[in-house]
């Protein structure tokens, strides 16, 4: 099976006109090798970058598309290992202490200045660790919708949705399926995330470009050390933020927690649920803009 070219950078005009936004300077992809494989990025921008966005599990780059053609500054959005074009690495480790590794060497080869850390989800715990073992790196920190303190979200449709077949005959079948879980705000949108989230094996059947979906379901959330990203926050030496949304899955109690234990941190409730970067872009990006003064 021959796949058709597919331009992964087509919508961002259709973006930048709903956004009301000017995307910053020319998009690329960049590739930066490390010694456990190379590590894929979206550059946008001529200019070099002072954000790095690192994307929550099982996602890709491309899920901080609208937030960062609303912030419309030059950025780096970054596929974490074993994503999107990321290599997989052979020992299957992800846990955030360890992708931490691989990306603190990667920006430290590709960046001209410290960047401001924006992660979700599980590039959130990530972003912790980046600055825990790189802080010289790392201009400040936002954490959007994750602290240390949240529970590992392998449940409900997510979950079930992820439980499905390693291998699909067609794009199709997985939006129809991830339809059925009651993923996504429209097929339109879906189909886009799938195209841009899978790719095509040489037996013609569709995967997804993440190394989670090879991996038997009780081992795609690999644990994370909270009690040593609690460290990293309480001795911070940067600005942190805590964006989270209103049905999301920090809530009321952790981020109360979040604000007792991290010195001088901020935290804003944004009207969105876990993905405030693709449900509020505008709002996020303006906060960010906003923080990074």
């Amino acid at each position: 099976m021959t796949e058709a070219f597919f331009d992964e950078f087509d919508h961002f005009s259709d973006l930048a006109r709903g956004l009301g936004s000017i995307p910053p300077g020319r998009v690329r992809r960049v590739s930066v090798p490390s010694t456990h494989g190379a590590v894929s990025a979206i550059a946008w921008g001529d200019a070099p970058a002072d954000f790095s966005f690192f994307h929550g599990g099982a996602l890709n780059a491309h899920s901080w598309d609208a937030t960062i053609v609303a912030l419309a500054r030059p950025a780096l959005a970054w596929d974490l290992p074993g994503h999107g074009d990321s290599d997989w690495r052979d020992d299957a480790d992800y846990r955030p202490e360890i992708s931490a590794r691989t990306l603190g060497f990667v920006l430290g080869t590709f960046v001209e200045e410290p960047q401001v850390l924006v992660g979700h989800s599980w590039g959130g715990l990530t972003a912790i660790e980046l600055l825990g073992r790189s802080p010289d790196l790392v201009r400040a920190l936002v954490l959007v919708d994750v602290t240390p303190g949240v529970e590992p979200a392998g449940g409900g449709e997510i979950g079930r949705f992820m439980d499905g077949p390693v291998a699909f005959d067609s794009r199709e079948q997985i939006v129809n399926r991830a339809l059925a879980h009651g993923m996504g705000r429209s097929r339109k949108t879906l189909e886009r995330g799938v195209q841009l989230n899978t790719r095509v094996r040489a037996d013609g059947k569709v995967v997804f470009k993440h190394h989670f979906s090879q991996m038997p379901a009780d081992q795609r959330i690999p644990p994370w050390n909270a009690g040593r990203c609690w460290n990293v926050l309480e001795s911070a030496a940067v600005p942190v933020l805590l964006v989270y949304g209103s049905h999301g899955y920090v809530g009321e109690q952790r981020a109360g927690e979040f604000l007792d234990r991290v010195p001088g941190a901020r935290a804003v409730k944004v009207d969105a649920g876990h993905n405030v970067h693709q449900q509020a872009p505008g709002r996020l990006a303006r906060l960010l803009t906003e923080f990074a003064v």
